[in-house]
């Protein structure tokens, strides 16, 4: 043993100051993308979408935007991944073609329960064409249901544009509800008071300007908003089914020029 090894075992001096020993540094997980859209989701669920910056999630991860530009082109990607890693979890069960409406309702009902769960982020379904692997596979799997119930290929496809946009509209509405809950304040808790507020404004309107509304203030503000949603899927899908029984398509043909056209039943 040398003798620089020797001191080493010696104990220090009480005379001399002591250092707390140095921490380990933390262990960051490498940066990749899976990484920036994760983050990317938390800071939605947490703050809502307009959170979001290459910036933001750089903090996040304690890098710089620069770093983040190797493993996603810009915001837009991250938006776009950001939904598509919310919609992770959504099925769409094979086709049972009689069962085709009760198949496309629970679907539906799965992408409103994914969306109202993650803040704001139906905002991106509604601000663009989804294309991540996800929100396409969910898309496919929709057609396959219809069309395996032998609905038109065009009927098929505008109802499920028409229904996303709804699942989608319900659940952003929600959230910007939420915005307003007080700190401490539940969900049921929020809406009760919510309604409330909405039920005496109603009944305190002049009823010779507002009969309708003012004496039946009770009635428009019953129900919450799933028992509202179920209601206008339920009016989606019927109406798609009794155009379909009475043979009626889509009831639109679309023309080369980009035009509609009502046909004649």
């Amino acid at each position: 043993m040398t003798e620089t090894q020797q001191d080493l075992d010696l104990p220090a001096p009480p005379w001399r100051s002591r250092r707390a020993p140095k921490r380990k540094p933390r262990q960051r997980a490498p940066l990749s993308k899976d990484l920036i859209i994760a983050t990317a989701l938390r800071v939605v669920v947490a703050e809502g979408l307009d959170a979001v910056t290459v910036r933001r999630i750089a903090e996040e991860l304690e890098t710089g935007s620069a770093s983040l530009y190797t493993h996603v082109s810009g915001k837009e990607e991250i938006f776009d991944l950001v939904l598509d890693l919310a919609a992770a979890g959504i099925e769409v069960p094979a086709p049972e073609p009689e069962q085709w409406a009760e198949q496309v309702k629970q679907v539906a009902w799965d992408i409103y329960r994914v969306f109202c769960a993650h803040g704001d982020v139906a905002r991106i379904a509604l601000g663009t064409i989804p294309t991540g692997p996800n929100m396409l596979r969910i898309a496919e799997g929709l057609l396959d249901l219809m069309v395996s119930a032998g609905i038109p290929v065009q009927a098929a496809a505008w109802s499920i544009d028409r229904l996303l946009l709804y699942v989608a509209s319900d659940a952003y509405q929600s959230a910007l509800f939420l915005t307003h809950r007080r700190d401490g304040q539940t969900i049921a808790e929020f809406g009760a008071q919510f309604l409330g507020e909405i039920r005496d404004f109603y009944a305190s309107l002049p009823a010779d300007r507002f009969p309708h509304t003012s004496a039946n203030a009770v009635t428009l503000t019953t129900g919450g908003g799933d028992q509202r949603f179920g209601y206008g899927l339920e009016l989606l899908l019927d109406g798609l089914t009794g155009r379909l029984a009475a043979g009626c398509g889509t009831g639109l043909d679309a023309r080369a020029d980009g035009k509609t056209e009502r046909k004649a039943h």
